[in-house]
């Protein structure tokens, strides 16, 4: 099979829930190994278009083509995008009743059938690579805010992922925390990986993104290379943006 051209395509996407129009003519492309930061005020559709890549949202009109699967009702495709695709969101989605391991273990064992033994070493590498294996045989409750969000990280980098959703990853936790997140996803980007991020934490954006979106009013109103989009936007909604957050 050969390698499709992207990651990701959006070809005139839209979405409704009810007559509120959240996503406007989406035409959005992504090529493998890229960074993209999704920002906009909130309501502007973010969360929405990244959801709708992993089809936790359904869009009503348009295209969606994830590593050459197009994205339909068909819950075959769903599930092999699913299996590509790993998502972290704003509150950590942890089960409680299970140790951080077995949080990790589960979806390689039940979804891709890896065996047991081999399931195990990978969670503990990633939990490793996360710097949080100590923690392995902890159950998420004993553990800070920071640290559950790893073991999320860690949980979807076990399904080995070619994509990496992340809607918010920071924004519920402490302000001491946030770092040590915003830590493992700048390591994954150096890594390669083709990464999506809704967040606000735009010195990340600053340090990582290949390409800024603006969102608007559930429009994309302006991409841009990070220093072209913080140095000099060009659209007034994108610069009224900036002045709110950046000062």
């Amino acid at each position: 099979m050969t390698q499709p051209e992207k990651a990701i395509r959006m070809v005139g996407v839209n979405k409704w829930y009810g007559a509120y129009h959240a996503l406007r003519d989406i035409d959005l492309e992504v090529a493998p190994g890229e960074k993209l930061v999704l920002c906009g005020p909130s309501g502007s559709g973010k969360s929405t278009l990244i959801r709708c890549l992993n089809r936790l949202e359904s869009h009503q009109a348009g295209k969606i083509v994830i590593d050459g699967v197009e994205l339909t009702d068909d819950v075959k495709s769903i599930e092999e995008v699913r299996r590509e695709v790993g998502m972290v969101f704003q509150q950590f989605n942890l089960f409680p009743h299970l140790s951080v391991l077995d949080n990790c273990t589960l979806a390689p064992l039940n979804v891709r059938k890896t065996p047991k033994a081999e399931a195990r070493d990978l969670a503990l590498t990633y939990l490793e690579r996360v710097r949080i294996v100590e923690h392995a045989d902890k159950y998420p409750s004993q553990l800070s805010g920071g640290q559950q969000q790893r073991v999320a990280i860690a949980r979807a980098l076990c399904m080995k992922p070619k994509i990496m959703l992340f809607d918010e990853p920071t924004s519920a936790l402490d302000p001491e925390m946030v770092q040590e997140v915003l830590d493992c996803m700048v390591e994954l980007a150096r890594e390669g990986m083709t990464m999506l991020a809704v967040t606000h934490e735009m010195g990340f954006a600053r340090q990582v993104a290949d390409r800024v979106v603006f969102l608007d009013q559930g429009q994309i109103v302006e991409i841009a290379a990070p220093e072209a989009f913080f140095g000099a936007p060009r659209h007034e909604r994108a610069k009224a943006f900036l002045q709110r957050i950046l000062h």
